[in-house]
């Protein structure tokens, strides 16, 4: 049996909550995990157009800096 035989069968039989993290390490492993999805590109683009407008702000920090200023206003 080859190395992909082996593979194949190895993702019938893993359920679905670990399939996640299968999902995961393919797309590391072929590149596909830097490559952004249509909700975010479009994230990007509104965060951008409104920097340019001057009505948008720009964060430097954490995550976790990010989140507790947002809990403080």
């Amino acid at each position: 049996m080859s190395e992909r035989e082996k593979a194949m069968h190895l993702l019938e039989v893993i359920d679905d909550e670990k399939m996640v993290y299968v999902v995961g390490i393919l797309e590391n492993l072929t590149g596909f995990a830097n490559i952004p999805n249509e909700e975010t590109v479009s994230a990007i683009a509104e965060g951008n157009d409104r920097l340019d407008a001057g009505t948008g702000q720009r964060f430097e920090g954490t995550t976790e800096d990010f989140f507790q200023r947002l809990l403080e206003e």
